[in-house]
C-alpha cells in the first residue's frame, strides 16, 4: 500500500506543479452562522473548488469530503501541540482517529502541524509532533506530508528579497524543521498577506504593487525584478531557507486573501481586484522571479466571513457571505 500512496503522491505533486489545480480556499468554522458542512462540500463542488484547507480535524466536514473529489490540508489544533511532540501513542491515536477512518475516500494533501506558532511558546514542540505524526502516518501504510504553517513574521528582513532571513527567535525552530522536511520533499505552508504589509506601510509600498496591478518591474533586487508584492514575499522567504542550508525546500501559501471590509483599505473593489489578479498570477505557473516555472500552490483566505473572529477586517476576508451569496465575483476557474 505504501509504494502506490508513493506513486499517487508523486502524480497529485505533478498535477499541482504544473496544471491550475494549485488554487484552493480556507475553510474556517469561526461563525455561528455557517451553513452545515455537507451543503458547504456540495457548494465547493459546484464552484469547482477542487482544495481545500480545514484548521482542525472537523469529523463533520472530513465525512462529507469523502468521494468529493475535493483534497484537504488537514491542520491539527495548536492546543494539541505539546501532547502530540511529548507522547508518540497521542500522536498515534490522533492519526487512526483523524486520517485513517478517511483516507482510503479522501486525498489528504498534507498535514500541517500547527498555525504560526514559531516564534512562541509552543514553538518547542512542532518539530516533536511533525516527528510523531510522520512516524504514525507512515507506520499506517499511508503517505502523506507533514509540515507546519508559519507567518511571515518569522522573517527579521525582507527587503530586498534577497536579504530574507530568519529572525534570531525563529531560526532555532525553523532551521531543523526546515532539515526534516528535506529530504522528504515536504513543503513549507506560509501565510502571506501583502494586504498587512500595505496597510502597516501604505506610505512606502503602492497599492497598485500589492494588488498585481503593476505592469512594469517595481523592484529591482540584482538580476531579478518584481512587479508584485506577493512574489517578493514569498521570494524572500526562499531566501530565508537558502541561508539556513535548504535550497530545495518548497513553499505553498497556506493562506492569502484580502478583506473586503474593516478599514479603509478593505474595500471590496481591492478585495476582488487582489484575488482575482492572484488567481490569475498563481495559475499561470509562471512561478517567483526567485523560482521561474515553478508552479506555486496557493490557497485563498477564507471561503466564507466569520463572524466569530475578531471585529473589524478579520471577520471580513470571505469570498462568500454565509449565505453563500458572493461578497463579490471571484474566478475560481482560471
Amino acid at each position: 500500500m505504501q509504494s502506490i500512496n508513493i506513486l499517487l503522491f508523486v502524480f497529485a505533486s505533478l498535477a499541482v506543479r504544473y496544471g491550475v489545480e494549485g488554487i484552493g480556499v480556507n475553510y474556517g468554522f469561526l461563525g455561528n452562522n455557517l451553513p452545515p458542512p455537507a451543503q458547504v462540500i456540495s457548494f465547493l463542488k459546484s464552484k469547482n473548488i477542487q482544495k481545500i484547507r480545514i484548521f482542525d480535524p472537523n469529523p463533520d466536514v472530513l465525512k462529507a469530503l469523502e468521494n468529493s473529489a475535493i483534497s484537504v490540508i488537514l491542520g491539527t489544533r495548536n492546543e494539541d501541540l505539546q501532547a502530540l511532540a511529548s507522547d508518540p501513542t497521542f500522536a498515534t491515536n490522533w492519526v487512526q482517529n483523524n486520517v485513517i477512518p478517511y483516507a482510503s475516500l479522501l486525498d489528504f494533501t498534507y498535514i500541517s502541524v500547527g498555525n504560526e506558532v514559531i516564534p512562541g511558546p509552543l514553538a518547542g514542540f512542532v518539530l516533536g509532533a511533525m516527528q510523531n505524526l510522520d512516524s504514525a502516518i507512515r507506520a499506517s501504510g499511508y503517505y502523506i506530508p507533514v509540515t507546519t504553517t508559519i507567518s511571515l513574521q518569522i522573517l527579521a528582513t525582507s527587503y530586498p528579497p534577497s536579504n530574507g532571513a530568519f529572525s534570531e527567535e525563529a531560526v532555532q525552530f525553523l532551521q531543523p524543521i526546515a532539515q526534516f522536511i528535506a529530504p522528504k520533499y515536504y513543503p513549507l505552508l506560509a501565510n502571506v498577506y501583502p494586504y498587512f504589509a500595505y496597510s502597516g506601510n501604505s506610505a512606502q509600498i503602492q497599492l497598485d504593487y500589492a494588488l498585481f496591478l503593476n505592469t512594469a518591474p517595481i523592484v529591482t533586487d540584482g538580476a531579478l525584478q518584481y512587479k508584485n508584492l506577493f512574489d517578493a514575499m514569498v521570494d524572500s522567504l526562499y531566501a530565508a531557507l537558502e541561508k539556513v542550508g535548504e535550497t530545495t525546500v518548497e513553499v505553498v501559501v497556506a493562506e492569502t486573501g484580502w478583506p473586503s471590509a474593516g478599514d479603509i483599505y478593505a474595500t471590496i473593489g481591492n478585495a476582488q481586484t487582489y484575488v482575482n489578479n492572484l488567481i490569475s498570477h498563481v495559475s499561470s505557473g509562471q512561478g517567483t522571479p526567485r523560482r521561474p516555472g515553478k508552479a506555486l500552490e496557493t490557497y485563498i483566505f477564507a471561503l466564507f466571513n466569520e463572524n466569530q473572529k475578531t471585529a473589524g477586517v478579520e471577520e471580513n476576508f470571505g469570498l462568500f457571505y454565509p449565505d453563500m451569496n458572493e461578497v463579490y465575483h471571484v474566478n475560481l476557474i482560471p
